[in-house]
C-alpha cells in the first residue's frame, strides 16, 4: 500500500503571488549575515497579510505586496535585518486598518512597535499632504528619529516602491509624487550614502516629470554606447596590463552617468549631450592584498596609472584619506586618454564600493555571520547622529535642498502652529497680518519673529515664524502704504484710510462752509471748485480732508482769495494734476480688490486641464519665475484666488510647489492659441562682418518674429548675445535654433530664461 501523501492546497492566483513574493524576501535575507529570525519575520507577514487581506493597490494586485516589497528593498539593498524587514511588513498596518500600535506591541514587541509608530507619524507630517507646514523642523525631525535612523530608511524603501510603480497613478499625483520625491528623498537617500537608491530615486522622477527628455537622453545613450565601448577598450589596454603585472585581483568597469545628471548639467549649463564629456568613468574596484593597508594600494594604483596617462591636476580628489561624510571613500582623478578625451577614474577597495552603493548598512557584509542588527546599528546611528548634529554647513548639505530661501521670488513663512503662508519676496511683518486676516492687519502693533520682538515694516525671510501682536485701539495708519508690499494689504488700509478720510471730508466741509457764509459768499458748486483750484486740488474731498487736518489754512475773508488771477490757480491746478498723476505712476494702489471673496472655480484632477485662449483671453496664468510657451512640458498650481498658474515641469519653485501642495498641482495641455509669447535665445559664436544682420534678418524674415530686445557683446573674437522675441510656441524655437546653429561662424543657440 503507498504512503498517504500530504495534499497541498490550491492557491489562487492572487494567494501564489503573495507566497512567491514573500519565498522571493526570505531568500534575500537568507543570504544575509543576519542572526537566522525566520520564524518573527514569518510571523509579521501573516498578521500583515491578514490586516490586509482584501485590499488592492491602484495598479490591482494585492495590497501586501507593496509592505513585501518595501521589506525587500530594506532587506537586499539597504543591508538591514530582521528588526526592519517586520516593521516594513508592518509599515502600513496602524495607519490603514483597525490594529493599533499596542496591539502591535503585544506581538512584536517594543522595537518594532516604536518603528511602526514612528512611520505612522510621519506620513501625516514632513512625508505627507502638509509637507510644507513641517519643513522648518526638518533637522529636528531627524535628530529625533536617529533614536532610530531605521524609521527613515524604511521610510526611503517606502517611497522607492512607490516611485516603481508610479505609472498606475494620475499625471496630477505623478507630478507631485516625483517633486516631492527629488526635493525631499533623494537628498535624504544621498546624505545617509545610499546612492544606488538615490540615482533611480532621481532618474524616476526624470521619467514623470519630463518623458520626453528621458527618452531623447536614454536613446542617445545607446546610440553611444558602441563608441564609448570603443573608448574605454583603448584605455583599458595598458591599464590593464600594469595593474596585472602588479598582482592585483580587481575588476574595472565603465559607469555612465545618470540620465537626470546628464540632463541636469545640460539644463544647469546650457549644453547639448555632445558637449558633456565626463558622461562615462571608469571604476576600479580591487581587493586588497594581504597584510597591505586599502589607502596605500589607491595611491599605487594611482601611480601606476598617471605613469600611462597625462593627470589633470586639478581634478584630483583624495575621498580614501579624509571620506565624506556620508561614509564615501574612493580617490578620484582624470587623466588624458588616448583618444583625446578627459576620463574620470574612481579607484576603490571592494569594500569602499559597497559602503559607496549602500552606504554604512554595508560594513554587516564584513561582520561574522550572525550579525545582531541592533548592535551593529548603534554604531551607524552614531555616525548619523554626528552628521546632522555637525554645525558645519558641510556635514548638513542635504539640507540646503530642503531650505525654503532658495526661491527667491516668493518666501514660505510660518504661523506659530506650523501653517504655510506664501509671500512675495521683501513681504513685511504687516503683510503677514493681513495674509492671515484683515482684522489682524486691522489691529496690529508689531509682531514676533521666530521668538524675537520686531517692528510692522520687517522684512520677512523664507521660514520665518511669525506671531502677530495685536491692540483693540489700534487703526491702519497712513505711514504703513510705504511698506506693505501685498496688493491685499494695500487694498485693506486704503479701504479703512479711505472711510476715515469721508468721515474727517465731511467735518472739513461744514469748517469751508462756515468760511464762506462768514466772507458773505454764496455756498455753490463755483465757488468751492475755484478755492479747490487755488489750493491745488483736483477733488473736493481731498481739499475738505485737508482743511480738516490743518493742512490748509483758510483766511478770514475768502472774498479776496476768490478774486486772484485766473491763470495763478490754473499754474496752481497743473502743478497739483502733475503731483497726483507722478503719485499715481509711481505707487500704484490696487483698489479694484473687493472684500467679498468671489467663488473659486473647481478642477476635475482626472482629466488634463487645457489651457485655452479664447478671444485673447486666456484661462490661466503664465508664471513668472520660468515662462512657459506653448509646447512646453508644464503643470498647473491652483493659487489661492482659484487661478491656474503655469509653470515649467522643470522649474524649481514648480518643484517647490509639487513637493508641499500637491493637492493644487494639475496636469495640463496646451490648446491652440492665436497671440505670441515672450522667449529668449543666447546666441554664441565667432565675431564676423555681418553676423549680427543676419541673425536678425533670419529671425524677422524667415520666421517672421517680432524682436523685442537684443543684446550683443564682442570680445576677443567671440561674441555672445541675448535675442528677445515674441513666438508662438516651443516649435518656432526649436526651428529657428537648427536654422541659426547653421549659420556660419554661429556655434551654439539655445533657449534660456530671461
Amino acid at each position: 500500500m503507498l504512503p498517504a501523501q500530504e495534499v497541498k492546497p490550491v492557491l489562487s492566483p492572487d494567494e501564489q503571488m503573495i507566497q512567491d513574493g514573500f519565498d522571493e524576501l526570505l531568500q534575500d535575507y537568507l543570504k544575509s549575515n543576519h542572526r537566522r529570525k525566520v520564524e518573527r519575520i514569518t510571523k509579521a507577514f501573516n498578521f500583515a497579510n491578514q490586516a490586509h487581506a482584501g485590499v488592492k493597490r491602484r495598479s490591482g494586485e494585492p495590497y501586501i505586496m507593496h509592505p513585501i516589497a518595501v521589506a525587500r528593498v530594506v532587506c537586499r539593498e539597504m543591508g538591514l535585518g530582521s528588526t526592519s524587514i517586520c516593521s516594513a511588513l508592518l509599515h502600513d498596518v496602524v495607519e490603514d486598518t483597525e490594529y493599533t500600535v499596542e496591539d502591535i506591541k503585544d506581538m512584536f514587541g517594543e522595537k518594532i512597535a516604536q518603528i511602526v509608530d514612528g512611520l505612522t507619524k510621519i506620513s501625516g507630517g514632513i512625508f505627507g499632504e502638509q509637507a510644507s507646514a513641517q519643513a522648518e523642523n526638518f533637522r529636528k525631525l531627524l535628530l529625533t528619529m536617529s533614536d532610530d535612523i531605521r524609521v527613515i530608511l524604511i521610510k526611503i524603501a517606502d517611497r522607492l516602491h512607490n516611485m516603481r510603480t508610479l505609472g498606475s497613478m494620475l499625471p496630477a499625483k505623478q507630478f507631485k509624487i516625483a517633486g516631492e520625491t527629488l526635493y525631499l528623498y533623494a537628498p535624504l537617500a544621498h546624505r545617509l550614502g545610499l546612492f544606488t537608491i538615490k540615482t533611480e530615486l532621481e532618474d524616476l522622477s526624470f521619467k514623470y516629470e519630463h518623458p520626453q527628455e528621458y527618452a531623447f537622453i536614454n536613446l542617445k545613450l545607446k546610440s553611444t554606447e558602441a563608441a564609448r565601448n570603443t573608448l574605454f577598450e583603448h584605455f583599458a589596454v595598458p591599464v590593464d596590463k600594469k595593474l596585472k603585472e602588479m598582482g592585483l585581483d580587481y575588476e574595472m568597469r565603465a559607469r555612465v552617468k545618470s540620465a537626470y545628471s546628464i540632463w541636469n548639467k545640460m539644463d544647469s549649463k546650457g549644453v547639448s549631450f555632445e558637449d558633456i564629456y565626463d558622461i562615462y568613468a571608469v571604476r576600479i574596484i580591487f581587493d586588497p592584498l594581504p597584510g597591505v593597508d586599502e589607502k596605500n594600494q589607491c595611491w599605487d594604483i594611482y601611480s601606476a596609472i598617471t605613469d600611462i596617462y597625462r593627470i589633470r591636476p586639478d581634478r584630483i580628489r583624495d575621498w580614501v584619506s579624509r571620506p565624506k561624510a556620508n561614509g564615501y571613500q574612493a580617490l578620484h582623478l582624470t587623466v588624458m586618454g588616448p583618444d583625446g578625451q578627459w576620463v574620470e577614474i574612481q579607484i576603490r577597495s571592494r569594500r569602499m564600493d559597497e559602503i559607496a552603493e549602500k552606504g554604512f548598512a554595508a560594513h554587516w557584509k564584513y561582520k561574522e555571520h550572525n550579525v545582531e542588527e541592533d548592535t551593529e546599528l548603534d554604531k551607524w546611528l552614531q555616525t548619523i547622529t554626528e552628521i546632522l548634529e555637525s554645525p558645519d554647513p558641510n556635514a548638513l548639505d542635504f539640507l540646503d535642498t530642503i531650505k525654503l530661501n532658495l526661491f527667491t521670488s516668493e518666501i514660505f513663512v510660518f504661523t506659530p502652529k506650523g501653517d504655510i503662508k506664501t509671500l512675495p519676496q521683501g513681504a513685511t511683518a504687516l503683510d503677514f497680518a493681513y495674509a492671515l486676516h484683515s482684522d489682524i492687519g486691522n489691529k496690529c502693533i508689531g509682531a514676533k519673529v521666530n521668538h524675537r520682538l520686531v517692528p510692522l515694516s520687517h522684512q520677512l525671510a523664507s521660514g520665518d515664524q511669525v506671531e502677530v501682536l495685536t491692540s483693540r485701539s489700534q487703526t491702519p495708519q497712513p505711514e504703513w502704504l510705504n511698506f506693505v508690499t501685498t496688493a491685499r494689504a494695500r487694498a485693506r488700509i486704503d479701504g479703512i484710510l479711505k472711510k476715515g478720510r469721508k468721515e474727517a471730508a465731511k467735518e472739513g466741509e461744514l469748517k469751508v462752509i462756515e468760511a464762506l457764509k462768514r466772507s458773505a459768499l454764496e455756498v455753490n458748486t463755483s465757488n468751492l471748485d475755484k478755492l479747490c483750484m487755488y489750493y491745488g486740488f483736483s477733488k473736493r474731498e481731498e481739499f475738505f480732508y485737508s482743511v480738516e487736518k490743518g493742512e490748509v489754512i483758510l483766511p478770514e475773508n475768502l472774498g479776496k482769495l476768490l478774486k486772484e488771477k485766473t491763470d495763478n490757480v490754473l499754474f496752481k491746478y497743473v502743478k497739483q494734476a502733475l503731483r497726483v498723476a507722478t503719485k499715481a505712476t509711481t505707487g500704484k494702489k490696487e483698489e479694484d480688490e473687493k472684500e467679498q471673496p468671489k467663488e473659486k472655480p473647481k478642477y476635475d484632477k482626472k482629466k488634463p486641464y487645457i489651457l485655452k485662449e479664447e478671444a485673447f483671453e486666456r484661462n490661466y496664468v503664465i508664471a513668472d519665475c520660468c515662462k512657459p510657451i506653448p509646447g512646453d512640458e508644464s503643470l498647473g498650481f491652483i493659487n489661492d484666488d482659484g487661478n491656474v498658474v503655469v509653470h515649467k515641469r522643470s522649474c524649481p519653485i514648480a518643484m517647490r510647489l509639487k513637493s508641499s501642495f500637491g493637492e493644487r498641482i494639475l496636469n495640463t495641455e496646451w490648446s491652440s492659441h492665436h497671440s505670441s509669447f515672450e522667449a529668449t535665445l543666447e546666441i554664441k559664436g565667432i565675431d564676423s562682418m555681418g553676423v549680427l544682420n543676419t541673425i536678425t534678418r533670419t529671425i524677422s524674415d524667415d520666421f517672421n518674429v517680432n524682436i523685442i530686445r537684443l543684446l550683443i557683446e564682442a570680445k576677443d573674437g567671440v561674441f555672445e548675445g541675448k535675442v528677445k522675441m515674441k513666438v508662438h510656441d516651443v516649435e518656432d524655437i526649436q526651428r529657428m535654433c537648427v536654422t541659426l546653429s547653421k549659420i556660419k561662424n554661429i556655434k551654439s543657440v539655445a533657449r534660456v530664461a530671461d
